[in-house]
């Protein structure tokens, strides 16, 4: 199953690609809405290999995710590949240049089953696919919102 959206910010490629690689910053998001996370110090973002896991209880149950950044594109994006409870995800940050002061953020998750609980799930999932869809573009746009479009 696949969530993508886009997002078209008045603000130059530098300082967007500043804001998507503040992992510190989404760390403190998760840990502000109760998601226990820890980064491993061997290899520290947003140098490729670097590792995250986090623990969370979704739909009352225990969810633990490792995630790992796979790719940096310098200034133009990168891609986590992630897995939790038999589902694979690879999340995929990618900006262009449309002018000097304006950018385009495509954001793209794909999320994979591994098991069959995990398929009857993505299953479940797939009804609500549309209303799915709406938070998750209504997320991304509520984070390029946030980034600054002036010095």
């Amino acid at each position: 199953m696949k969530f993508s959206t886009r997002e078209d910010i008045d603000a130059p490629i530098a300082w967007v690609f500043e804001a998507v690689t503040d992992f510190d910053g989404f760390e403190r998001q998760m840990l502000r809405r109760g998601i226990e996370v820890a980064h491993d110090d061997a290899c520290p973002p947003p140098e490729p290999g670097a590792r995250w896991k986090a623990k969370l209880t979704w739909r009352d149950r225990p969810m633990e995710i490792d995630a790992e950044l796979v790719s940096v594109d310098e200034g133009t994006g990168y891609a986590i590949e992630s897995t939790a409870n038999g589902i694979d995800c690879m999340t995929v940050i990618d900006l262009v240049a449309l002018s000097k002061t304006r950018t385009r953020l495509f954001v793209s998750m794909d999320l994979r089953p591994t098991t069959l609980s995990s398929r009857l799930l993505i299953q479940s999932l797939k009804l609500t696919k549309g209303s799915l869809t709406r938070r998750f573009k209504a997320r991304v746009a509520e984070f390029a919102q946030g980034i600054p479009t002036d010095t």
